[in-house]
């Protein structure tokens, strides 16, 4: 049977037959007691651009990719399908799941002592993740509260209504913002929530927000080289953590391939034009017309975004993001 649900203001879409959508989870490497999946034993593979190490099943299926010098990591496991109806027709199919590994991964590092236990649980793991979350703060998405009573989820403003941002709503709205906690960074920065900016989180926010605050990812509180994301786009794009997957020519971006669901997007949005940063997204994949689609905060749709007002979300063709696509980062 398919079992449809809707989370987070997003339709995700379960393909089943008589399994119990509890079952619905990543495909596991190893079986219960360490039996490899399928015939013989997982494979590690050396692939490049970026360099990455493949596993596969003992079925020879990919399971798991993990990039050097990244600690996002793609699984493979049921298809999910992510749709905004309100802002676009499209819809995004995918069977990546997108979590954070302990370290940052190193050629042969299948051989550390961490590596089967996280994979074999990260394989067996239920909860939301990258992408999931992401949909947590679209449009009509469900208010959803922590153990203490804080909301930490639900649909985000991008900033309140501003005179002088030439798009009509103000930057400046962290994860802190959203959640109205104050917050001490590790760099030491101390900051306060914003009243004006409660329940908001503008480009690079939403990515703290998803990135950082859910998923545990360490943060900066400046805009400096160091542990953790910066705070703003063009810092994260610079000398952000992880592995830039093409340069900075300052002209459009056409490496799709490089690309995977999860991977930070920046862009020249902004008065000043050639490698310029002004406006960052995460990608999601090929949307079911086999378009290159990604999610971002905007002030245009006032919040976080995949679908098509005020500049269609796609990275191919001809459209405003398309233009102005000038790099990508993999944390």
């Amino acid at each position: 049977m398919a079992l449809v649900l809707v989370a987070g203001g997003g339709l995700v879409m379960w393909q089943a037959t008589d399994r119990d959508p509890a079952d619905d989870t990543p495909v596991a490497v190893a079986a219960p007691g360490g039996a490899a999946a399928g015939t013989g034993e997982p494979t590690f593979t050396r692939l490049e651009n970026p360099a990455r190490t493949e596993v596969r099943d003992g079925g020879g299926r990919v399971v798991a990719v993990f990039t050097d010098g990244a600690r996002t990591v793609r699984l493979t496991g049921r298809e999910r399908t992510f749709s905004e109806p309100r802002f676009t027709k499209a819809t995004v199919t995918t069977d990546a799941w997108i979590r954070l590994a302990p370290r940052e991964w190193r050629a042969g590092a299948e051989k550390a002592g961490w590596f089967k236990p996280w994979l074999d649980k990260a394989l067996a793991d239920r909860s939301p993740d990258a992408l999931a979350i992401m949909m947590d703060y679209i449009d009509g998405a469900k208010p959803r509260r922590n153990a203490d009573g804080l909301q930490t989820a639900g649909d985000a403003s991008f900033g309140p209504l501003s005179a002088t941002d030439p798009d009509g709503r103000a930057e400046n709205s962290d994860f802190y913002d959203y959640l109205g906690v104050s917050w001490k960074f590790p760099d030491g920065k101390k900051e306060q929530p914003s009243r004006s900016h409660f329940r908001a989180l503008d480009c690079s926010g939403y990515i703290r927000m998803v990135y950082g605050y859910r998923m545990k990812y360490p943060l900066r509180g400046t805009n400096t080289k160091g542990t953790g994301l910066p705070r703003r786009a063009y810092a994260m794009a610079e000398f952000g953590p992880g592995v830039q997957l093409m340069p900075n020519t300052g002209r459009a971006v056409r490496d799709f391939e490089l690309l995977q669901p999860g991977d930070l997007l920046f862009f020249n949005a902004g008065p000043i034009g050639g490698k310029h940063i002004e406006h960052s997204g995460i990608y999601l994949g090929l949307d079911d017309s086999g378009r290159h689609r990604f999610i971002s905060s905007r002030s245009k749709a006032d919040g976080p975004t995949m679908g098509d007002f005020g500049g269609d979300s796609l990275l191919d063709g001809g459209g405003y993001w398309a233009t102005k696509l000038r790099t990508a980062r993999r944390i």
